[in-house]
């Protein structure tokens, strides 16, 4: 065993090392971005809101100050990346069109369409922001989310007990420990599902469900979580991101269970809000008595007058009783709660300090840092992911970081040295067998099959389920400036394939009348159209809006990169491959991983338009270029 906690150890002191890589590269990437580009790059980019407008500002249920603003402008083809927990800024811009930042950082507590709640540091700062003329908001570097990640690497890597059992069980070969009581049948799940949930209660250290696309993952993971429930109290549920969070705590709350939700949700509806520990906390019977203590607690510091040597007593008795309040408000949220729910991030908020829990699930595992799984980690004693390494990849900036292995999820590692706590679904729910084929094979070793009721699934009769519409074939007259060719648009903002773009909402239109205007409104049949250049995005947004006979399918149509698409699926599927060059180059289409996302979002109908001659020099394209042929 010995050996294994030094190279455990060894590989997470170089996992820190790679951490702090990436932290410089992203800092700096960050430095630069605020000095040198600039506003409109940044609005475009969705890292900042100009002009805005400030509205009201008051103390919010968790006693922080916090102040409304409206995104003005006509901006709103532009998805910004503004959500709960992030950290911003505030800035002018002076006399001489200079950006000028306002001395403190803020956080993000809630987004909503074009309005946003931000929590301010309550030092009588916010003042100047109100007062000022030409303000802006913009993210700022996430300086916390990095520190949280530093502080579990260390609390692991000096681990004793059962962190540090589990630590050198992840990095071994050694089996983990299970359980053995018979299966249970649950009539309602497939073979690998049920097989799934039974691995997860038979385990005692780690269980690992890999759910390809469509194969109903969340699905399982909701019922192996119901069903631990009935066996442990309390149980807390982590994802990468707030809106895998919210996905996986909906359904919960679908399926009857009492969640608690740390952090707010990304879409905001009453729904989702009803389950925020914010909005359980405002609506506890002793809040408003707790309300008015915090009240009088700072009109008496407002107040104080000289020489009042009451004040000190007043003020000390006042604070007691609102956290002597606070206390029991928030034992009886979590003593009502059966799963807490958080990111991985947000689990090192302050209310789950010394909380501990049986079991930890990790949703969406495969996307998600190493580091950051550790943070969880820490206060449980067993641990079930959930996830696919065939799809989206952490994000990861420092391309030396990269090659150096920070990009190596803790799931992917467990599934290397331990096949036999994972549980592959084979069955899939989404796609059309051609479709699903392809990538089953490329990717799960053809074990995915498709469930009987999608299996021959399509739009019209006889349809082709996928095309590739190769653009090096088209000529286009000599006096038109449109090319297939690649472009650049700003010094990284990123590439652009105009006549791509054009072909591809031409073909939807063709495709579209086909099936006939009635029916697409009847049946409600959807489309999403992927590119995973952003601006090709941008630019297949603003064009699709000045199409008229895209008009009556407003609703119908999402364009997206494929990050944007994540865990989506859509009847119909175009995607723009953009690149389109005399050298081969695909730059990071060589992800094929992202690709897999991609054609797999398909029901019905996948539509792929890209330049032949420059994608099929990479065999995975080749393979799919002549895969589509055949069919």
């Amino acid at each position: 065993m010995h050996t294994n906690m030094t190279t455990a150890i060894q590989t997470l002191q170089q996992q820190r090392l790679l951490l702090q890589l990436e932290y410089q590269t992203e800092k700096e990437a960050f430095r630069k971005q605020t000095e040198e580009m600039g506003l409109q790059r940044k609005v475009k980019r969705g890292d900042a809101w100009f002009p805005l407008k400030m509205g009201k500002s008051y103390y919010n249920s968790l006693n922080q100050l916090v102040v409304e603003v409206f995104r003005q402008g006509e901006d709103d083809e532009i998805e910004h990346n503004f959500e709960f927990g992030r950290p911003v800024a505030f800035f002018r811009i002076d006399e001489k069109n200079q950006i000028k930042y306002f001395n403190f950082t803020a956080t993000v507590s809630y987004v909503d369409g074009d309005r946003m709640v931000v929590a301010v540091p309550d030092n009588g700062q916010l003042i100047d922001v109100q007062g000022a003329e030409q303000v802006g908001i913009q993210l700022f570097f996430d300086e916390t989310s990095y520190k949280t990640m530093f502080e579990a690497l260390d609390r692991v890597i000096r681990a004793k007990g059962r962190l540090g059992y589990l630590r050198d069980l992840f990095y071994s070969r050694q089996k983990a420990e299970t359980f053995s009581f018979a299966p249970l049948h649950f009539p309602y799940l497939n073979r690998t599902q049920e097989e799934a949930v039974n691995k997860v209660l038979w385990a005692k250290d780690v269980a690992v469900v890999h759910g390809p696309p469509g194969t109903g993952k969340t699905t399982t993971l909701v019922e192996a979580i119901y069903e631990t429930l009935r066996r442990e109290n309390q149980v807390l549920v982590c994802a990468q991101s707030n809106m895998a969070v919210d996905w996986i705590s909906e359904k919960l709350v679908d399926r009857g269970v009492n969640v608690l939700r740390i952090g707010n949700p990304t879409r905001v509806n009453d729904k989702m809000l009803s389950f925020t520990y914010e909005r359980r906390f405002e609506d506890h019977p002793d809040y408003a008595q707790l309300w008015a203590i915090r009240k009088a607690i700072r009109e008496l510091r407002a107040h104080r007058k000289r020489g009042d040597d009451k004040y000190h007593q007043k003020l000390e008795r006042l604070k007691e009783r609102a956290t002597e309040l606070e206390i029991r408000i928030n034992a009886q949220l979590f003593a009502e709660a059966r799963v807490i729910a958080s990111t991985l991030v947000g689990s090192a908020h302050r209310l789950l300090e010394r909380q501990k829990f049986g079991t930890l699930f990790i949703d969406e595992a495969a996307q998600a840092l190493e580091a950051a799984c550790w943070i969880p980690l820490r206060k449980v004693s067993r641990v079930v992911l959930a996830g696919d390494h065939c799809q989206l990849p952490p994000t990861v900036k420092s391309i030396a970081a990269l090659k150096g292995g920070l990009g190596k999820t803790l799931m992917e590692r467990i599934v290397e040295n331990k096949p036999e706590v994972v549980t592959l679904l084979k069955m899939q729910y989404r796609m059309n067998e051609e479709i699903m084929r392809f990538s089953s094979g490329w990717f799960y070793g053809n074990q995915v099959e498709s469930a009987p009721e999608v299996k021959y699934r399509s739009i019209l009769d006889f349809d082709i389920p996928m095309t590739w519409i190769d653009t090096s074939q088209f000529e286009i007259p000599e006096e038109s400036n449109l090319t297939f060719k690649e472009q650049f648009v700003g010094e990284s903002f990123g590439r652009i394939n105009k006549a791509e773009a054009e072909l591809t909402l031409l073909t939807l239109e063709t495709y579209f009348n086909k099936i006939g205007k009635q029916r697409i409104l009847d049946e409600r049949l959807d489309v999403g159209i992927i590119s995973p250049y952003r601006a090709q995005v941008q630019y297949l947004r603003r064009q699709i809006k000045k199409k008229e006979w895209a008009k009556p399918y407003r609703q119908l149509i999402s364009v997206n990169t494929v990050d944007g698409f994540q865990g989506q699926e859509r009847d119909i599927i175009l995607i723009s491959l953009v690149r389109a060059n005399d050298d081969g180059q695909i730059g990071f289409l060589r992800d094929l991983r992202r690709m897999n996302v991609a054609i797999t979002r398909a029901r019905m109908k996948l539509i792929i338009l890209g330049d032949a001659s420059t994608m099929t020099r990479h065999p995975f394209y080749r393979k799919l270029y002549d895969y589509i042929e055949e069919l």
